[in-house]
């Protein structure tokens, strides 16, 4: 059966479509608003549909997948060298039918609600966290002004403030007291909404049973259980543990030509807020009594920043087999005597 292949070039009123009929082999273009391209879709019998996995596009793939067609979504970065030509709409729309053509483009597992919601707890604590930051870095420089010099971290920062109060006012005209009053509410509110989310996610813990496995595994805590049970869903959407490792950008880049091979650094692939999990995670492993064997005696030989990607790695794939297989944590875990079943 020929099912008729449509590329979708979403924005966020325009869609543009490209699509080369199953039975005659017509080529097909229409750019439609966004009304009418559900009524378009609405309209047809199930068929092959791919987008670039771009904002918005999960919440049209899963209307898509309600409708009854098959959605594939495509790494941006991976459909650009299919444009050719000038760059547009229609452009951009045959790129992307050119693109699911070719065997070696990974798909992007498209996410169910759920997933984004718990994903959405993680960018909205991470937005917070930068913007306390921020706040407390511009504090610090006005004080600096006026000669008040704070210490390092937030924490010393903020408690020689309160300690030393006081002695900064003789410093500070009036005006100044009152922005650092203002500066001091914005980090306490910063702090709760932090806090509330955090407690959010202990809640969406607790009801995800993939989420209690993978807080079970050492230098994966709470952020790290919770994003990634979200980020892997279905874990059969990767093949093998390796794969998935590899989708974290946790894998040496590598460049050959003459039957020479170089390897480089990791290639920073996909989404950067889970490999910053992943990496702290494993700094954190690397650091305490719980630390595989087999990394502290890498750690003899090698950068210390190279065995912890490399426990990332390891941390990584070990979470996919987990949910993968609904298994449950071997605490023998990075012992001589382990079997190895991350793939």
């Amino acid at each position: 059966m020929n099912v008729t292949t449509y590329a979708v070039d979403t924005a966020k009123n325009v869609m543009q479509l490209h699509w080369v009929d199953g039975h005659t082999g017509e080529i097909g273009r229409r750019k439609l608003s966004r009304a009418r391209f559900f009524e378009f879709f609405a309209q047809r019998p199930g068929s092959h549909v791919v987008m670039e996995a771009c904002g918005g596009s999960h919440h049209l793939a899963r209307r898509l997948g309600a409708l009854g067609h098959d959605v594939e979504l495509l790494p941006a970065r991976q459909v650009r060298p299919f444009v050719s030509g000038n760059k547009d709409d229609a452009a951009d729309a045959r790129a992307l039918w050119l693109a699911s053509r070719h065997p070696d483009i990974r798909r992007v597992p498209v996410k169910t609600e759920q997933q984004q919601a718990v994903l959405s707890l993680h960018r909205m604590r991470a937005h917070w966290s930068s913007v306390r930051t921020a706040t407390l870095n511009a504090l610090r420089a006005l004080l600096y002004e006026f000669g008040v010099v704070l210490p390092r971290g937030k924490a010393c920062g903020l408690k020689t403030l309160a300690e030393r109060r006081a002695e900064f006012d003789a410093q500070l005209p009036a005006l100044m007291q009152r922005l650092v009053d203002q500066h001091l509410a914005a980090l306490r509110q910063m702090d709760l909404e932090v806090k509330r989310i955090e407690a959010e996610l202990c809640a969406v813990q607790a009801a995800d049973q993939n989420a209690r496995r993978l807080r079970e595994v050492p230098g994966i805590g709470l952020l790290g259980a919770t994003a990634l049970s979200a980020t892997l869903g279905d874990a059969r959407a990767w093949r093998r543990a390796r794969d998935f490792a590899t989708s974290t950008g946790l894998t040496p880049r590598h460049t050959g030509t003459g039957g020479k091979v170089r390897m480089g650094g990791i290639s920073k692939r996909g989404d950067p807020y889970i490999r910053t999990l992943l990496v702290s995670g494993a700094r954190s492993l690397l650091n305490s009594p719980s630390a595989p064997q087999w990394a502290r005696q890498m750690l003899l030989r090698r950068p210390v920043n190279v065995v912890v990607v490399a426990l990332a790695n390891k941390l990584a794939r070990t979470a996919w087999a987990l949910v993968a297989h609904d298994g449950a944590f071997d605490r023998r875990w990075g012992r001589p005597d382990a079997v190895g079943t991350t793939g």
